[in-house]
């Protein structure tokens, strides 16, 4: 599938991240591009923020892509100037990396919440993975922008980049939970981890191929509790 050209304000000139193309989007905002706002009362820098975020999550999800972020296109959503941005982040990818954060924030608390409702292993282990589909198949632009971005930082290690930890927080409870099945004598996993990677593989595989091949004809979303089960191992 081909991606669609990145929504930037001079793809030519500049590209994302540069200076130049940065002052374009301060020169074209602060003229009629941007709307008339308020301004925040002392105190409330920490609203304008989120505001932001806001903003950029709202335009990948219409957009389906975090390439329609810009400092122009959310600066014109939020309705403020563009300069206004530069004292909460330096720049478009520092604003992604917030909605990726917040993003995979809200996945681990849904999974973390319906794990708990559980006391059975099996029964917690099915609500965790159940939720995890739930959020991508709900949020599908928001799960895609937790693996792929358009403009990486290539500086930053892998396991550095904004949410890593808490998805490796959210995998380990995967982990964790199958464990339990097991010293419950629920799995014949002898390998839990290997075995949760394959679940998780299984998982992010219904998430993705149903958003991309939304007209295929996929069964009720119970397929995933037999995903679950035969992965995990779990014998009753």
């Amino acid at each position: 599938m081909t991606k669609a050209p990145a929504a930037t304000d001079h793809p030519a000139d500049h590209p994302a991240g540069d200076p130049a193309d940065q002052g374009a989007d301060q020169g074209a905002d602060q003229g009629e591009d941007a709307s008339p706002r308020p301004r925040n009362r002392r105190g409330q820098g920490l609203l304008l923020r989120e505001e932001i975020v806001r903003a950029a999550t709202a335009l990948i999800v219409r957009t389906g892509s975090d390439q329609a972020v810009t400092l122009r296109s959310v600066a014109r959503e939020v309705g403020i100037a563009a300069p206004s941005i530069y004292a909460h982040f330096p720049d478009r990818d520092a604003i992604v990396e917030a909605v990726v954060l917040e993003a995979v924030a809200q996945l681990h608390r849904a999974i973390t919440t319906a794990v708990a409702a559980h006391e059975d292993p099996v029964d917690s282990l099915l609500a965790g993975c159940a939720a995890y589909v739930d959020f991508g198949v709900r949020e599908p632009a928001r799960y895609r922008v937790l693996f792929v971005r358009s403009h990486p930082r290539p500086e930053v290690p892998a396991a550095e980049t904004p949410g890593s930890r808490q998805g490796l927080d959210a995998f380990q409870l995967l982990v964790d939970n199958l464990e339990a099945c097991v010293a419950a004598g629920r799995s014949s996993s002898t390998d839990p981890f290997a075995d949760a990677v394959g679940i998780w593989t299984a998982l992010h595989g219904q998430v993705t191929l149903r958003a991309d091949l939304p007209g295929f004809p996929w069964p009720p979303t119970d397929i995933v509790e037999r995903m679950t089960r035969s992965l995990g191992r779990i014998d009753s």
